[in-house]
């Protein structure tokens, strides 16, 4: 049954390459994906371009374990020398924009999904999102669904990890900054201007260090990555306008993070765009950590953001490809990757189910 399933998750990827599903523009391969179930004459439900289901025999007595990963796609980069809308498949790699974010990690689950989807007496419910709106943090996606679906008491998130635990995951919070000053002429002296007023918030933000640290996520990591001040040669602008990118850990609400900044950034103001996206964790003794260290994959905290970041329940990200590839050129994942990614799945979810 597993490599029937394997095979048939395959095929899908590929249809799912080859269908440009940008976020908001998922409509095409969320119609495939509930083809894809109706094939396997397992009923599901789709709100928007959110498709999800339920195990056959799922009873409202037992905790709910969720399985999700994203079928939306970034827009291909201008580094490209392969189609990104075709499904290649060359020296064991199957190339195309999605496959390895996270297409492969999607129809892997799903195959995992089916395996278990008509067996009796398992000690979880089973809910699949193959969710919308995950690359741009759009309201329509996973976090729309979470008062939809059944409540769920703990998840997998579909991400590529090579198949290792990520038990933590950072959130990030966005934050527009404001250094003011003296709008003047050029020719004039001024000792209020803006641009060099921002030369000492500059430093602090790279100097910066929030005090507590995390075992899995390390320190929170505070960034500059935009500035902008003035529109021509010989007018001293009144303010410069910074975005700030903080990256928080666990051991910080992200609210924690903009009470900080609002009261020790030397700025003359930083607004949070939003604080939505929150840092999240599993405790090393849950048992579906405990059963992925038994079957030997290891455990470590990620840094990059996912739809972990919506939920409060404890989550674990996991899936077959490797990060790195994500929103690359020429993007890949192994073949061999999904098909060791479903077998995991399923030990896995053997030993808690």
């Amino acid at each position: 049954m597993r490599e029937r399933l394997t095979t048939k998750a395959i095929k899908l990827l590929k249809t799912l390459i080859e269908t440009p599903s940008y976020s908001s523009e998922e409509d095409q391969t969320a119609t495939y994906i509930e083809t894809w179930f109706r094939e396997l004459n397992m009923p599901c439900k789709r709100i928007k371009n959110n498709v999800w289901a339920t195990n056959k025999y799922f009873k409202e007595t037992k905790p709910t374990l969720l399985l999700n990963s994203h079928h939306d796609t970034v827009k291909p980069n201008n580094g490209y020398t392969k189609d990104p809308f075709k499904a290649i498949v060359e020296d064991g790699k199957l190339y195309g924009l999605g496959s390895n974010d996270a297409g492969g990690c999607l129809v892997s689950l799903l195959a995992a999904f089916a395996y278990f989807y008509d067996k009796k007496d398992l000690a979880y419910n089973l809910v699949i999102v193959a969710s919308a709106e995950e690359e741009n943090s759009g309201d329509n996606g996973l976090n729309s669904m979470l008062s939809i679906i059944p409540k769920i008491d703990v998840a997998i998130i579909g991400e590529p990890t090579l198949m290792n635990l990520a038990i933590a995951e950072k959130g990030l919070v966005v934050f527009d900054a404001v250094v003011k000053g003296t709008p003047s002429h050029a020719a004039h002296p001024n000792e209020n201007n803006a641009i060099y007023n921002s030369i000492s918030v500059l430093d602090w933000f790279k100097n910066y260090t929030f005090k507590k640290s995390s075992e899995a996520l390390g320190d929170v990591k505070m960034t500059v990555t935009q500035i902008n001040a003035g529109k021509q040669h010989n007018a001293v602008p009144a303010e410069v306008n910074l975005v700030v990118d903080v990256r928080v850990n666990d051991k910080y609400s992200n609210q924690e993070i903009v009470d900080i900044l609002k009261d020790e950034a030397p700025c003359d103001s930083i607004i949070p765009r939003s604080i939505k996206l929150n840092s999240s964790f599993i405790p090393i003794d849950h048992p579906l950590v405990v059963a992925g260290v038994e079957i030997g994959r290891s455990t470590y905290g990620s840094p990059t953001l996912s739809d972990q970041a919506v939920l409060s329940c404890p989550s674990l990200k996991l899936g077959p490809g490797d990060s790195t590839r994500s929103h690359s050129a020429d993007e890949f994942i192994y073949i061999n990757e999904i098909e060791e990614g479903i077998k995991i799945y399923i030990e896995l979810l053997e030993k808690i189910l």
